[in-house]
């Protein structure tokens, strides 16, 4: 990953630091700004200080070029940087001093994840080597809408190849063309996938934040393992043109950030409606709602949440999570909600829940039409010929780097077996059954009967129903494992699943198009309880944006 220019970075901003004496401290910058460390700034602060020109986009980039680079090699996170990113900041820079700016995010370096289709000199691969070197006639519209809010695409991220739609015996956060991403809150930590990689980078401060898409617990899960807030919205909220699909019924495009509030401007930037995916022109409003501004500390006084307590199915490693979501339900309640206990779903929805398999026929059938319609027959290049998921299967039992047959095809096997794609009656069953059991007998039925806001779930639990129906959910920062936790290995040996330090989340449950309500929620909690900064990572970038405004300075002392 990466070329030589991007590892001289690092290295010159070492070596200037260290050769001149000239090293900062992390919060200063030398000119009067007191910032914080990468790891925890947020929109807000970067967005002062470019205003005030105590630093620059480019300094931003060196930036977080250099610290992708510091841990890389041990964590796998980042597959491509984009090399146009400095040149980028460059315009963006320019334009600042123009007087323009395009929003809160003009010049604020993003990494989204491998799956979401630019037209640029990155690969949109979701992890695989048959992708490689195929190219787009457009940027996917949420790319399009990241440049237009003047957002630097810096590169892309590791994920669960094919966003954990390939194999059974698979590990989270293992794509070939990205190798095996871990997380840093544990030595080789499994960092869930299937935004694996946006989940660490977001985590460490490789960026200002990062998207992840989301078909079941792919932007839930990893933002929950790996500390953060994350926003999966209703399905339509973001457009998914140009986006590698699993399922258009259930897939969508979100944010994962430190704060809930960093999350919301970048929700701001990619909603909207897209006459490229019909499902965002079913939005109910024209312009989306002001997500920054529902963060409301007062958003839960008077509101309505309740407990749908069956949905839980504790483990025995549980405990430290259950105590803590009790522990939150106070918090809740003193922040001026009521809380509605057993607001359960019904004996036959959690029956379907838990023991059909109609959620993947259903998943496996669009995979089948979605893959080759909306996304390999729009493809300019497609240097390996994958026209459909049968040629996509061909190629990776075929293609050594892929890992087959170590890595099973049993998801491409499974769908290629239905008999039947998402046209079909047998289809049409499938789907009725998943919108029965998480609707009207399930998460939909209980907050109408219940007449509630919203649901919470430790976010373990939160993401199954939810994607059933294509509803939003938003994860904060809960708690982590005690540090009496059981170290657990996967069955590979190869991923930490269960140890001291691995963070855990609340989730916020709501019907359709609720986003703002839920991020108000999150945000209520999340400042009454500040929990992501009790939990640390135990590897850490040390390059900060001090350094890069010193070392730039050297430069034009020298020069």
């Amino acid at each position: 990953m990466g070329s030589p220019s991007h590892r001289d970075i690092l290295l010159w901003l070492l070596l200037l630091s260290i050769v001149s004496g000239h090293y900062l401290y992390p919060n200063q910058t030398g000119t009067g700004l007191a910032i914080s460390n990468l790891i925890d700034v947020t929109t807000e602060e970067l967005e002062t200080g470019l205003e005030r020109g105590f630093f620059t986009s480019s300094d931003l980039v060196k930036a977080y070029i250099a610290r992708i680079q510091e841990v890389n090699s041990t964590l796998n996170v980042v597959t491509e940087i984009n090399p146009d990113a400095l040149g980028i900041a460059v315009e963006l820079d320019a334009e600042r001093a123009n007087g323009t700016t395009r929003g809160p995010l003009h010049g604020m370096p993003i990494l989204i994840k491998g799956n979401i289709g630019t037209a640029d000199k990155l690969n949109t691969t979701a992890g695989s080597f048959a992708l490689l070197g195929a190219t787009l006639p457009r940027d996917s519209t949420i790319a399009a809408k990241l440049r237009a809010a003047g957002v630097i695409i810096l590169g892309k991220t590791n994920l669960s190849q094919w966003a954990n739609f390939r194999s059974f015996n698979s590990t989270s956060g293992w794509s070939a063309y990205g190798g095996q991403n871990f997380g840093a809150y544990y030595p080789q930590q499994d960092p869930s996938g299937s935004s694996s990689g946006s989940g660490v980078a977001s985590s460490l401060g490789l960026a200002l934040a990062t998207l992840g898409s989301e078909t079941s617990g792919s932007i839930l899960s990893p933002s929950e393992v790996n500390n953060l807030v994350g926003i999966k919205p209703t399905v339509g909220l973001t457009s998914r043109a140009l986006v590698i699909p699993i399922s258009e019924r259930q897939d969508t495009v979100g944010p994962m950030a430190r704060t809930v509030r960093d999350a919301a401007y970048l929700l701001q930037a990619i909603a909207g409606k897209d006459l490229n995916d019909n499902y965002t022109l079913a939005q109910p409003f024209e312009n989306p709602p002001d997500y920054v501004g529902a963060c409301n500390y007062s958003s839960l006084k008077g509101k309505r949440i309740g407990i749908p307590r069956n949905v839980i199915t504790p483990g025995e490693d549980d405990g430290p999570v259950l105590a803590a979501f009790e522990s939150a339900i106070q918090t809740i309640r003193r922040a001026g909600a009521t809380i509605v206990d057993n607001v359960n779903i019904t004996d036959f929805a959690l029956d379907r829940y838990l023991n059909s398999n109609t959620s993947l026929i259903v998943l496996e059938a669009d995979f089948l039409s979605d893959l080759p319609l909306n996304y390999l027959s729009k493809l300019v290049t497609n240097p390996n010929n994958v026209q459909n998921l049968d040629d996509v299967r061909n190629f990776t039992q075929t293609f050594p780097p892929e890992d087959y047959p170590d890595r099973d095809t049993a998801i491409f096997d499974g769908a290629l077996g239905l008999g039947f794609n998402n046209t079909s009656p047998q289809f049409w069953t499938a789907y009725q059954e998943n919108i029965e059991v998480a609707g009207r007998q399930g998460i939909l039925g209980a907050l109408a009967n219940y007449s509630l806001d919203a649901l919470i779930l430790p976010t373990h639990y939160s993401p199954g129903l939810p994607a059933l129906v294509g509803t939003p959910v938003v994860t904060v920062p809960l708690g982590k494992s005690p540090a009496n936790t059981t170290v657990v290995y996967n069955e590979r040996g190869t991923l930490v699943e269960s140890a001291p330090n691995i963070p855990f989340g609340l989730s916020f449950i709501g019907p359709a198009w609720s986003e703002a309500s839920l991020i108000g929620f999150a945000y209520a909690y999340e400042q009454r309880t500040m929990v992501r900064d009790q939990v640390q990572p135990y590897l850490v970038p040390k390059i900060e944006l001090a350094d890069v405004v010193a070392a730039r300075k050297m430069a034009v002392q020298r020069f």
